[in-house]
């Protein structure tokens, strides 16, 4: 087992299970997040016999970084796993602070359309320690706090459910990242059996929601989790989580010129949408040489958003970053990989 994967409450149980005191593990996870070391025999205050027993039983290394791309305001990151399979992770520099896109999967099998990650399928999950791995890694690297995490990366996190919630115990942990629960947003691409669970979990993280479409018959065309689960299922699964958590809710609105961006799909979100916490973040689409599809111009994204606006529907329309470095997710490492 690699030690990034534990949570505090997993830490805890593990020593008490050796015959040692639970609050080792608070000073493991001191050593491993606050003071950052890289080896168990640099944790000077816990007994050798002890130090053995972790060696024994824990790894404690990270993902490497192979390679970095840079550009305006963000660094995009392509990791190498244990067992030679890649990932990326992006670091975006916004006005409100410091944010690191993660991957929870090596490749994904949602099979959208637009998607770059999409067109090398699933390999298998990451362990928890290789989602860790990647903000401490981009945090050494870049010399930056991350303040804030989406879970948004290669992948759908919810394909990745159980790894991917001590992933968010880990790093919102006071004794861990201790990265506010407020400032971590998940994404799906709509799992409705999953989202129902997250809703029953408790957590002040965000939920963000792939929407891409206002109908069934278009988010069919681009999106085939929606043939699984429907838009009615979807929103009905979304209501029932603003009803119990009392939270918004974000939908992700990709646009993609000629196919989401005409005047009836606007007025059609806005119906979909209407009466609920949320708000619509309309991304501009990053093209790539892999898949024959346009981004929206600015002049058109700016009138769907004034479209939305009147229809009293909350949006903001995401900066865009990575122009100049490769950057849909998931395509530094298909291009990587075709290089190779």
């Amino acid at each position: 087992m690699n030690i990034y994967g534990q949570t505090l409450e997993k830490l805890e149980n593990y020593f008490e299970n050796i015959g040692e005191k639970k609050f080792k593990a608070t000073q493991v996870y001191d050593w491993l997040y606050k003071k950052k070391v890289s080896s168990f025999d640099e944790m000077t205050n816990i007994k050798k016999d002890v130090i053995v027993k972790l060696k024994e039983d824990f790894k404690i290394d990270k993902p490497q970084i192979i390679t970095k791309q840079t550009g305006r305001d963000v660094y995009k990151y392509l990791f190498e796993l244990s067992d030679g399979n890649k990932v990326e992770a992006v670091l975006m520099i916004h006005d409100y602070g410091i944010s690191l896109c993660v991957s929870t999967q090596v490749g994904c099998n949602m099979g959208c359309i637009f998607c770059e990650s999409g067109r090398l399928k699933k390999v298998r999950n990451l362990e928890t320690s290789e989602m860790v791995g990647q903000v401490m890694e981009v945090e050494r690297d870049s010399r930056l706090k991350i303040t804030h995490i989406v879970i948004m990366g290669i992948g759908e996190p919810f394909d990745n459910y159980d790894n991917v919630m001590d992933f968010i115990k880990i790093i919102n942990s006071g004794k861990g990242l201790e990265i506010g629960a407020r400032h971590i947003t998940v994404s799906t691409c709509g799992i409705v059996p999953k989202i129902r669970k997250f809703t029953d979990e408790n957590l002040q993280v965000n939920l963000a929601i792939s929407l891409h479409a206002p109908n069934d018959e278009l988010r069919n065309s681009i999106m085939k989790i929606n043939k699984a689960y429907p838009l009615k299922d979807l929103m009905a699964a979304i209501k029932d989580y603003i009803d119990k958590t009392h939270r918004r809710v974000t939908f992700e609105y990709i646009m993609l010129k000629g196919i989401n961006d005409s005047d009836e799909c606007a007025y059609e979100l806005a119906h979909l949408l209407k009466g609920l916490n949320c708000y619509v973040n309309l991304i501009p689409y990053n093209e790539t040489s892999h898949i024959n599809l346009e981004k929206t111009g600015e002049k058109a994204r700016m009138h769907f958003y004034d479209l939305l606006k009147k229809q009293g529907i909350g949006v903001t329309i995401r900066k865009e970053f990575g122009g100049d470095v490769s950057a849909a997710c998931g395509q530094l490492r298909s291009n990587y990989e075709e290089v190779k």
